[in-house]
């Protein structure tokens, strides 16, 4: 993606005007995921920032060079090739964020060991850091973790749906659960500093061309001027989140947040249907929405959820506001990738 792009700029200049966001110039922060969607778009936010110190963790050097390579050259930038499943190089840091994780449908499918271990594991070395050096762990969790809703409900904080352990998705959904009661233990057990975010879908510029989530397989279709192939009929109800919005309100609650706290992070411009979001990236090149049957391989991975709407209000009683609304955010996805 082109980064010196006029709104991805401006993006970062929303993300950087959060009230408070200067007491974070002098600290040294480690970001695992690093070259993923949120990792890379929070560092580039970081190191606009200046004055901040960044330990990059990732499992491939050719990609963060691809992703992040621009920041090599800087004494403020640190990239750390491993995997997350191993302990973490002993660094004196105030802030940890484990971005590292399987996020997308055909990971679930193929990697379901794995995307368990890399949430668990990851959790588990972050957080014996964190101890170390009284660090502060922020947590990114997921609107997985509330499993399917109750016919019309929306998932407040203390919202506990259906859970469904008998498909290969569970990985993902029940370590994100485990790593979540996890940071709660060892704030616990050992006065750990964490503070807990549940992110709901997540789409945008910084999205990796391997995504295979639907929203994902939209915009790609969107940005080669090709019809989108839908394989629903696309009723679920879910809430989206700009990147942009996300950092902004992980950051947010880095600053603002109470400890041992989740707070949900969504934006109810965006709350749409799966075929909503279709139709809007359609509409940007004039193509139309075909409706595909999934393949079993594809199906393995997907959501069994018909709806998965997150309240914000906790996020907002703190003073959080989101920027964008889906039409603009889509547009904007589109218009910096091209």
């Amino acid at each position: 993606m082109n980064k010196s792009h006029i709104l991805y700029k401006e993006d970062l200049r929303k993300i950087l005007s959060l009230k408070g966001i200067e007491t974070l110039r002098g600290k040294t922060f480690l970001i695992t995921g690093a070259t993923g969607m949120v990792g890379m778009h929070l560092i580039d936010a970081l190191m606009t920032l200046g004055d901040v110190t960044v330990y990059a963790v990732g499992r491939s050097k050719e990609k963060a060079a691809e992703r992040l390579g621009e920041y090599y050259s800087s004494p403020l930038f640190h990239f750390v090739e491993q995997d997350v499943c191993n302990t973490l190089p002993d660094i004196k840091v105030d802030y940890i964020i484990p971005l590292a994780s399987n996020t997308h449908p055909l990971a679930y499918s193929q990697y379901p060991v794995e995307t368990m271990l890399i949430n668990i594991k990851g959790a588990e070395h972050a957080l014996n850091l964190a101890v170390k050096h009284n660090a502060m762990v922020l947590y990114p969790s997921t609107v997985e973790v509330y499993g399917n809703a109750h016919g019309e409900d929306v998932f407040t904080e203390d919202y506990t749906g259906t859970l469904n352990l008998a498909t290969s998705r569970a990985c993902y959904t029940e370590s994100k659960r485990s790593a979540e009661a996890l940071c709660q233990s060892y704030i616990s057990q050992k006065n750990a500093h964490v503070k807990i975010v549940r992110l709901s879908r997540l789409f945008g510029p910084t999205m990796l061309l391997s995504d295979s989530k639907a929203s994902s397989q939209f915009l790609k279709k969107a940005i080669a001027a090709e019809d989108i192939i839908l394989k629903s009929e696309g009723n679920q109800f879910f809430s989206y989140t700009y990147v942009t919005d996300a950092v902004s309100a992980m950051l947010h609650v880095l600053l603002h947040g109470e400890e041992g706290v989740a707070y949900n992070i969504s934006n109810e411009l965006c709350d749409v249907r799966l075929k909503e979001f279709a139709a809007l990236c359609a509409q940007y090149n004039g193509k139309q929405v075909v409706f595909d049957l999934p393949s079993e391989t594809e199906r393995k991975g997907f959501s069994i959820a018909t709806k998965a709407i997150l309240d914000n209000s906790r996020l907002k009683s703190i003073g959080w506001q989101p920027s964008y609304d889906i039409e603009t955010s889509i547009n904007r996805t589109i218009d910096i990738l091209k």
